[in-house]
């Protein structure tokens, strides 16, 4: 006899933000024979029919985004039988929805533990780790996947598209090693602390693959690119050949995408500057890694040196944290030195070389760094505006089986957001259509509920960083009582005069998108877009 416990359930394979595979789990695989189900009945038991049932609200909640309360199910239903394997498994998903990866991965873990031969999910926990970026941990749990069943596709296929990534994880998004023999020929070595070669690439990337910034592209063409591509024109007309620019503004804007984009629009090299591996704790190892990497780049000139998180190298000297560590200080004096050092190098023969750094806190970078000739051009990244929001779902859903979306509504929906928040949600809208083919076996294309759903899970990221930049850079006025008598002071922020005036477009937009009417402002605007249109 067939056991309720044996009727396929839905369990989903999760993943970059979409679901990529229907998994055939252990116990829930769709019967083959009647003898194949009595021995697997055996081996699984069955399941407690109120937990199935709450198991069946919780799909439910999960197909109307409602993933909260999708969750809650799925734990009452594991209250009820803790050892019913789909349910924590496909919290597991839930939780993966909501960016919760910890909780996911403990899910997945007791799917292993009640079921030891499951194939699929050490494959889930795979996806995780990739999503994580920890490709390593990813790779190894495809393998123990592919241990478990050799001929399961979709394990494989992702393990041949992580060697890819593997080889490219010290590069940006859209990047391509320019290297004709293996990666491992073109990779970061380095002996006892110290780069002995400096990984470099190509990049494919150009400003079409970019939305919107037509502004800040406009500065680029003509403060960046020109001067790499057309020194001669500059020299010309007299024109002194910059050497650095920073780009500035809050995360998730694009700063990286940019160095690639005019990487490819100038064909030229791009190195990847580290912290974790320039600063070494022996005496004259952070130097002598600082003045690798120029070296490499002048090696492969034309060639683009890019230091993100510019500010943890470049941190004020006498200033910053290094985790209350003297030693720790001196090691990132050293680096602000050499830096200075081998800037002022370049500043001395500049063709062929171009110094881009990116932060989040441009008020954390050491002066000396900042003045003309060095980094002397500061361009800021702003937000996406509505017209770039709007272009942006355009662009991520391009190739998605799309039905009619209000572009302009998820972009009032969505004020406030950056760029890779937008990313995000076009990615985990998908997954929604896909979770219900499974159920009802019918295809249907991405709505617009799908991504208002996405929307109002997701939240969006800048309003939580606006209020800790305003705390760095805004003065603001305390009263204190001295003698018994109040005294009003100002505490100013870290910005001098001098940056101030440098930073205004951004200190604008702290200033605004920090204040509270503005901030009900978009509040509202987001939720008469998700709940009225």
């Amino acid at each position: 006899m067939v056991s309720y416990i044996n009727q396929k359930e839905p369990r989903f394979i999760y993943g970059d933000g979409q679901v990529v595979e229907v998994a055939e789990s252990a116990d829930h695989a769709e019967e083959k024979t009647e003898v194949n189900q009595d021995s697997k009945e055996k081996k699984s038991g069955t399941t407690n029919p109120q937990a199935k049932e709450v198991y069946t609200k919780a799909g439910a909640a999960f197909e109307e985004n409602r993933f909260e309360e999708a969750i809650e199910l799925y734990t009452q239903a594991i209250t009820l039988d803790p050892k019913y394997s789909s349910a924590y498994f496909n919290r597991a998903l839930s939780y993966a929805i909501l960016n919760k990866y910890q909780e996911a991965q403990q899910d997945a873990e007791h799917v292993m533990d009640i079921e030891p031969d499951s194939f699929d999910a050490p494959y889930v926990m795979g996806i995780v780790a990739e999503y994580q970026q920890d490709y390593q941990g990813a790779k190894e749990w495809y393998q123990k996947s592919l241990s478990k069943n050799p001929n399961y596709e979709q394990a494989r296929a992702r393990l041949d598209q992580l060697k890819i990534k593997l080889e490219k994880q010290a590069e940006p998004p859209g990047a391509k090693s320019a290297a004709a023999g293996p990666a491992a020929a073109n990779a970061t070595v380095m002996e006892e602390g110290q780069i002995k070669k400096v990984r470099w690439h190509k990049s494919n990337s150009s400003f079409a693959d970019l939305v919107g910034m037509d502004k800040e592209k406009e500065l680029i063409k003509n403060n960046i690119i020109l001067a790499i591509k057309k020194p001669g024109l500059l020299k010309v007309y007299g024109k002194k050949l910059g050497l650095g620019v920073i780009f500035y503004g809050p995360p998730g804007n694009g700063k990286t995408y940019l160095v690639n984009a005019i990487a490819g629009e100038t064909n030229s090299n791009v190195i990847i500057a580290r912290i974790n591996e320039i600063v070494d704790m022996y005496a004259g190892n952070t130097e002598k890694n600082m003045h690798a990497i120029f070296e490499q780049a002048r090696k492969n000139a034309p060639c683009i040196i890019f230091f993100d998180e510019l500010d943890a190298l470049g941190v004020k000297r006498g200033g910053g944290d290094s985790g209350g560590q003297e030693g720790g200080q001196n090691f990132m004096r050293m680096a602000v030195n050499q830096f200075l050092q081998e800037m002022d190098g370049v500043e001395a023969n500049p063709e062929g070389l171009f110094v881009i750094g990116a932060t989040n806190q441009p008020w954390d970078i050491d002066p000396a760094l900042k003045r003309s000739k060095r980094f002397g051009e500061s361009i800021y990244i702003p937000p996406p505006d509505y017209k770039t929001r709007k272009d942006a779902f355009k662009y991520n859903t391009r190739n998605m089986p799309v039905g009619h979306l209000e572009y302009g509504r998820l972009a009032r929906a969505t004020m406030g957001f950056s760029q890779a928040d937008i990313s995000e949600i076009c990615d985990k809208a998908a997954l929604i259509p896909a979770v219900e083919e499974d159920r009802t076996g019918k295809r249907r294309k991405i709505k617009m509920n799908d991504f208002l759903g996405m929307i109002k899970t997701h939240g969006g990221t800048l309003d939580e960083w606006y209020a800790m930049a305003k705390k760095d850079v805004i003065s603001k006025r305390e009263v204190q009582i001295v003698d018994g008598k109040k005294q009003e002071i100002v505490k100013e922020g870290k910005l001098s005069p001098e940056e101030k005036a440098r930073y205004k477009p951004f200190i604008k937009d702290v200033k605004r998108n920090s204040n509270r009417a503005y901030i009900f402002v978009k509040k509202f605007v987001r939720k008469f877009a998700i709940y009225i249109g």
